[in-house]
C-alpha cells in the first residue's frame, strides 16, 4: 500500500507545486506584484516550495557538443541496442574538418558502464562530456523498472552480467577491441562479466577502469554497507520491497521504488541538503542567478530517480554485501542458455585494470575498489595501477573539478598506453572511412511487445527518452 498512499500524496501535492510555480512568478521582477515590499522574498519561497514539491522526471544528457583539438564537434545522441531493462546509448560526434576526423577516428572505444542504484545514467554527463573529447563513447542507459512491462519478464543480477558482456561483444564485433569504465554499483558485475568471458576463453576488453565500487565491501564499511549487512535478507524483502500501482506500464512489477531510495539518500546527510535549500532560498533573494542554477542542476539530478526490479536489488544485497560470494570465491552466474558458471577473476589475462578511489568517499569506503587487485592475480603487475584521490568524496571521482583535472587525466593516459588500432572483428579490415547511424537494435523481447496503453498520470510521471532522429546524409559531413 505504501507506493499507492506515496502516489495519491504525489497527485494531491501537484496542484499545489503549480500554484507555487505561478506565485512565484507573480511576484518575479517585472511581473505583477514585483514591485510590492518583500516581492523578492515571496518570489523566493514560492520558487523554493515549488522544488520541494514538484516531481522530477528522467533528465537528458543534454551534450550538444565537445572541444577536439580547439573545433567544436556536434553530439548526437543514438540507441544502439535495445533491451527491455537497458539502452546501449552512444554518442556519435559530427565534423567536416578532415584532420579531426582522422583523430576522431582513431581515439579509443569506450563503454561505460552507469550504476543501476537509484539514479538515472545521467548522473554521468560530466563523465561522458569529458571522455568525449578523447574517446568513442558508450553507456548502459538503464531503464525505470515501472516503465517495464511484466510481459518483459524479471531482471535479475545475472541478467545485468549478461548484458555487459552482450554490449562488449558488439562493441567488440564493430570495433575488434574496447575499453570498459564502471562507476561504483557496476564494478562488481563488470568484474565479474568480464572474468567469465576469460574462464571461457572470449576476447576480453583492453582495460578495466573501476571507480569508488564495493568490490570488497568488508574493507572501511560505511553506512550504506552497515545498513546492508546489518539488516537481514528478509528485513529488505518485506520492508523495502512493493508492486508498482495502476497507470504505470509496469503495473505489478515487484520493485524497490525510487521514492524510498530518495528518502535514503537524503538521510544520510539531512543537515547538508538542508543548508543547502536555504542557500539556495538566500541566493534567489539576492538574485545570485549561477549560484541558483547550479543548484536547480544538482538537484533536478539528485531528486530523479528509478525504480529497481526487486530481484536485482535483493541478489545484490546478498552476494555483495552479505554474502560476498566475489571475494569469497563463490559466486555462480547463470548464462542466457540457462548454463551455472563460476566466476573466476583470477582467469583474466591480458586486461590492465585501473581502481581509483576517493580520499574521503563515504559511500564506497578506503581499499573496497582496490581490492579488484588481490583477485585479479593473472594481470601482470605492469598493467595495474591504483589512485586514490585526495579530498575527493564519492561523487568527486567521477564529477566535477577533481575529476576533470585530477581523475580523467589517469584515465585518459591509462586507456592510451593500452589501446590497440581498432579492426573489424569479422574480417580484420581497417575501419571504414564512414560509419554511418545504424537504425536501433532490438532484442527479440523489445521488438515483440507492442506499446502499453497507460494513464495520463503515468506519462507525465516518467516520460520516455526521445530517440533522435536519423542524420541526413551530406555531402562533406562525417562522424565517428
Amino acid at each position: 500500500m505504501l507506493y499507492q498512499l506515496y502516489e495519491a500524496q504525489r497527485s494531491l501535492m501537484e496542484p499545489f507545486s503549480d500554484f507555487a510555480q505561478a506565485a512565484s512568478k507573480l511576484y518575479g521582477p517585472g511581473a505583477v506584484w514585483g514591485q510590492m515590499p518583500m516581492a523578492q522574498r515571496m518570489a523566493a519561497g514560492y520558487d523554493l516550495l515549488y522544488r520541494l514539491g514538484k516531481d522530477y522526471e528522467k533528465p537528458e544528457f543534454n551534450i550538444k557538443s565537445v572541444k577536439v583539438e580547439g573545433k567544436d564537434v556536434v553530439i548526437q545522441e543514438a540507441i544502439e541496442l535495445d533491451k527491455p531493462f537497458c539502452e546501449l546509448r552512444r554518442f556519435k560526434r559530427f565534423t567536416d574538418e578532415p584532420h579531426i576526423l582522422k583523430t576522431l577516428k582513431s581515439q579509443p572505444v569506450v563503454l561505460v558502464v552507469a550504476p543501476l542504484s537509484g539514479h538515472y545514467a545521467t548522473l554521468l554527463r560530466d563523465t561522458v562530456r569529458t571522455m568525449l573529447q578523447d574517446h568513442k563513447v558508450y553507456i548502459t542507459d538503464w531503464k525505470n523498472a515501472r516503465l517495464v512491462p511484466l510481459a518483459d519478464g524479471e531482471f535479475h543480477l545475472d541478467d545485468y552480467i549478461n548484458y555487459v558482456q552482450e554490449f562488449i561483444r558488439l562493441l567488440q564485433a564493430e570495433y575488434g577491441n574496447c575499453h570498459v569504465v564502471s562507476v561504483c554499483q557496476p564494478t562488481v558485475p563488470v568484474l565479474a562479466a568480464v572474468s567469465l568471458m576469460a574462464s571461457r576463453g572470449e576476447a576480453l576488453p583492453l582495460t578495466m577502469t573501476m571507480m569508488g565500487g564495493p568490490i570488497d565491501a568488508r574493507k572501511s564499511p560505511t553506512a550504506v554497507n552497515n545498513l546492508a549487512m546489518n539488516k537481514s535478507f528478509e528485513w529488505f524483502e518485506n520492508n523495502v520491497i512493493y508492486r508498482v500501482p495502476q497507470g504505470f506500464p509496469g503495473e505489478g512489477r515487484r520493485v524497490y521504488p525510487g521514492f524510498l531510495q530518495h528518502t535514503g539518500f537524503v538521510a544520510m546527510n539531512p543537515d547538508r541538503h538542508a543548508s543547502s535549500h536555504y542557500d539556495y532560498f538566500k541566493d534567489l533573494i539576492k538574485g545570485d542567478d549561477a549560484s541558483a542554477e547550479a543548484h536547480r542542476k544538482f538537484y533536478d539530478e539528485y531528486n530523479a530517480v528509478l525504480d529497481m526490479d526487486a530481484d536485482y536489488y535483493l541478489e545484490t544485497i546478498r552476494t555483495v554485501f552479505q554474502e560476498f560470494d566475489l571475494v569469497n570465491g563463490t559466486w555462480d552466474v547463470k548464462n542466457p542458455e540457462g548454463q551455472v558458471e563460476r566466476v573466476r577473476p583470477q582467469d583474466i589475462r591480458g586486461t590492465a585494470l585501473l581502481t581509483v578511489e576517493g580520499e574521503l568517499d563515504d559511500i564506497s569506503g578506503s581499499g573496497q575498489t582496490e581490492a579488484a587487485h588481490s583477485l585479479c592475480t593473472g594481470i601482470a603487475d605492469s598493467k595495474r595501477e591504483h589512485y586514490e584521490v585526495k579530498g575527493a568524496g564519492h561523487y568527486g571521482i567521477f564529477s566535477g573539478r577533481r575529476w576533470r583535472e585530477l581523475v580523467y587525466p589517469k584515465v585518459l593516459k591509462f586507456i592510451a598506453a593500452n589501446d590497440e588500432p581498432q579492426r573489424r572483428a569479422a574480417d580484420s579490415a581497417p575501419l571504414a572511412s564512414e560509419d554511418a547511424v545504424k537504425p536501433v537494435r532490438k532484442t527479440a523481447a523489445v521488438a515483440a511487445k507492442k506499446a502499453p496503453a497507460t494513464k495520463a498520470k503515468a506519462v507525465a510521471v516518467a516520460a520516455p527518452v526521445k530517440k533522435p532522429a536519423a542524420r541526413k546524409k551530406a555531402g562533406t559531413s562525417a562522424a565517428r
